[in-house]
C-alpha cells in the first residue's frame, strides 16, 4: 500500500473548489486542500461578499471569476474544462461551505488506485445530528431516481466531495444549476462508467454553513432533468443495454441463460410475463414502457422478459388488438355504431367507441395476461422437471 505521500505524488489530480458567497468559510476550506496539494482551481461564481478579497490572498492558485452567479453547473463545468486544459486526469470537487474535510482527499486517491477511472462520490451520514432533515429527504429522493434510471444502488448522489475521472466524462453537458450533479453521475453511468460511493466525514454547522440551494425552484429544475432522464432511460438506455448484451453473449445463449436460467423462481418468471402481456395490450399508448419499467420494479420482476412480452403489441399487430379490444368492449358497452374490421374503419369510428375501446382493451389485457402467465408459469414448470430428470 502506498503512504499518503506516494498517493499525492504519483495521481495526476486536481481540487476544484466552485464558491458563491462563502466568506465565513471559504479561507479555512482552502488552507486546509493546501496541506495536501497545491493543484487547486477556485471557481468564483460572482460572489458578492468578500469572497473576491479573500482569493487575492491565493494568486499562486488557478482562479476563474464569473462576473455574475451562472450556478454550481456552470462553476463545475469551468472548471472541470480548465482541468482538461492543464492536462490533469481526475478532479476531485469539494464544496467551500467547510461540510466536508481535506483530510478526506487520500482516501479518494487511495480508492482510485484499486479501480483507475471510477467516479467516485463521497458518501455522508445523513442520519447525524445537524443534518437538515430536507436534505436527508432530498437525497433519498435522488437516490432513488438515480438507481431507475441506472440500475446502480448508492447511499449518496447529492454529495459534493467527489472524484471524477476527467477523460472519460460526457463531452456536452446541458444543466447550469445544482441539477449538473445528478445529470453528470447519471450519464457517467450510462457511458459505462464505474459511479460508486465511499465513507467521508461531514460537518453541518448551523452557525456557519450558508446554503444556497433554493427548495422550489432547484427542486423543480431536478424534477424536470429526472423526467427526462427517466424518459430517455426508458427509451432508449436500457434497450440499447438489453440488445448490447444480448448481441456480445449471443441471443440464443443471452435468452437461454439471462432470462430462461434466471435466478427468479417460475412464478416469478411467468409474473414478468404476465405484466408484459398487460402492459402491452392496455389502452395506455404512450405510456406504456414507462409503466412496465415502473410496475416491474415495483414487484422486482425480470424488466427483460416483461419488456419482451410487451412487444405483444407490435405495430402489424395493433388494428387487431384494437378490434379485439372493442369486440370484447361491446359486450360491456353498448354502441349505436358498431364497427366493422374492414377498410371504411377510420379513426373517428374508433374515437366515437372510447368507451367501449377501453373496457374492452383493460379486460382483454387482464384475461389475456392471467391465460398466459397461467399457461406460462405450467411450462416452466414442466420444463425446470425435465431439466432436472
Amino acid at each position: 500500500m502506498k503512504s499518503q505521500q506516494e498517493l499525492l505524488s504519483s495521481t495526476n489530480f486536481c481540487v476544484i473548489v466552485p464558491t458563491y458567497n462563502n466568506q465565513k468559510t471559504l479561507k479555512k476550506v482552502l488552507d486546509s486542500i493546501l496541506d495536501f496539494t497545491t493543484n487547486v482551481i477556485i471557481i468564483n461564481d460572482g460572489s458578492t461578499d468578500s469572497t473576491s478579497e479573500i482569493l487575492k490572498s491565493y494568486s499562486q492558485l488557478t482562479q476563474i471569476h464569473h462576473p455574475q452567479n451562472l450556478g454550481k453547473g456552470r462553476a463545475l463545468r469551468n472548471g472541470f474544462r480548465k482541468a482538461l486544459e492543464l492536462d490533469f486526469e481526475y478532479a476531485i470537487t469539494i464544496d467551500s461551505d467547510g461540510q466536508h474535510f481535506a483530510a478526506d482527499i487520500p482516501v479518494f486517491l487511495e480508492a482510485i488506485q484499486d479501480e483507475p477511472n471510477t467516479l467516485l462520490i463521497g458518501s455522508r451520514n445523513m442520519t447525524q445530528e445537524n443534518v437538515p432533515k430536507k436534505s436527508s429527504f432530498g437525497n433519498k429522493f435522488s437516490n432513488f431516481w438515480f438507481k431507475f434510471e441506472t440500475g446502480i444502488k448508492l447511499d449518496d448522489t447529492q454529495s459534493g466531495f467527489r472524484l471524477y475521472p476527467l477523460r472519460l466524462l460526457p463531452k456536452r453537458f446541458y444543466t447550469n444549476k445544482f441539477e449538473f450533479e445528478i445529470e453528470v453521475i447519471v450519464r457517467a453511468a450510462w457511458k459505462g462508467i464505474v459511479v460508486k460511493n465511499i465513507p467521508i466525514q461531514v460537518l453541518y454547522d448551523p452557525a456557519e454553513r450558508v446554503s444556497h440551494f433554493r427548495p422550489f425552484r432547484d427542486f423543480t429544475r431536478i424534477s424536470i432533468l429526472n423526467t427526462v432522464l427517466v424518459t430517455n432511460a426508458l427509451l432508449y438506455i436500457k434497450p440499447r443495454d438489453f440488445f448490447r448484451r444480448a448481441k456480445k453473449k449471443g441471443f440464443k445463449k443471452f435468452f437461454l441463460e439471462d432470462i430462461l436460467e434466471s435466478n427468479d423462481s417460475n412464478f416469478k418468471k411467468s409474473a414478468a410475463i404476465a405484466l408484459g402481456i398487460f402492459i402491452g395490450l392496455s389502452p395506455f399508448w404512450g405510456f406504456q414502457t414507462i409503466l412496465l419499467f415502473t410496475f416491474a420494479a415495483i414487484f422486482r420482476l425480470n424488466k427483460v422478459i416483461a419488456y419482451l412480452t410487451s412487444n405483444v403489441s407490435f405495430p402489424p399487430f395493433i388494428p387487431f388488438i384494437i378490434y379485439g379490444s372493442l369486440k370484447v368492449g361491446s359486450f360491456f358497452v353498448s354502441s349505436d355504431a358498431p364497427l366493422i374490421l374492414d377498410s371504411s374503419m377510420t379513426f373517428d369510428d374508433i374515437q366515437k367507441n372510447a368507451a367501449q375501446y377501453i373496457v374492452g382493451s383493460l379486460i382483454l389485457a387482464t384475461v389475456s395476461a392471467l391465460s398466459v402467465g397461467l399457461i406460462s408459469y405450467l411450462l416452466l414448470t414442466a420444463f425446470s422437471k425435465k431439466r432436472i430428470k
